[in-house]
């Protein structure tokens, strides 16, 4: 057997002490902007207020739309806003309530103009491609949600802590080969 002779250094403790004072820095503060600090406290009335103010400004211009995009799964919808006309919310040029037969998809589909107390102030057409109705309620938020933070930035905090303008990543796994679908594998018999 052949023994290796091994050194140990010891430090003195005072400069262990002074390693660990060096390793420790202090935290580092970002400064929120004004105007970030005064729209997380609006309330639900200076919000409605905020949103009467700009169909206000509007009311006189020819009839003008703000458009998005929602996505869910495959599920598209192009949502269009305008401010004057009638106020009523139509999907694929019919009626939301005619479009989805469930209740709980016409709540989806409006929940996030419903949320900022807005949903009979604005006309809202949408045209929604792909997908099964489900997906195509969610996509419809997603595109309402973000055509209210293109019509009033303020709205865009509460919409976050919604939920409402995240796009939900989630879809179908692709079928691999040798399976039945992306993980379910065929019959295995013994004999």
């Amino acid at each position: 057997m052949i023994k290796m002779a091994t050194k140990t250094i010891k430090k003195p403790k005072e400069e262990i002490k002074k390693e660990a004072v060096e390793e420790v820095r202090p935290p580092i503060v970002f400064e929120m902007p004004v105007a970030a600090i005064a729209g997380e406290d609006m309330t639900d009335e200076d919000l409605s207020r905020e949103i009467a103010q700009s169909i206000k400004e509007n009311a006189g211009k020819p009839e003008r739309y703000l458009e998005a995009i929602g996505r869910r799964k495959t599920a598209v919808a192009r949502v269009r806003l305008y401010t004057g006309g009638d106020k009523e919310f139509s999907v694929n040029s019919k009626p939301y309530q005619q479009y989805f037969p469930l209740v709980d998809d016409q709540q989806t589909a409006t929940s996030s103009m419903v949320k900022m107390k807005c949903f009979d102030k604005f006309r809202v057409t949408v045209v929604v491609k792909g997908g099964g109705r489900h997906a195509q309620a969610e996509a419809i938020r997603h595109g309402t949600a973000r055509v209210l933070v293109d019509f009033n930035n303020n709205l865009r905090k509460r919409l976050r802590k919604a939920g409402f303008l995240t796009r939900d990543p989630r879809m179908r796994e692709r079928k691999k080969f040798g399976l039945k679908r992306a993980r379910k594998s065929p019959q295995w018999a013994k004999r």
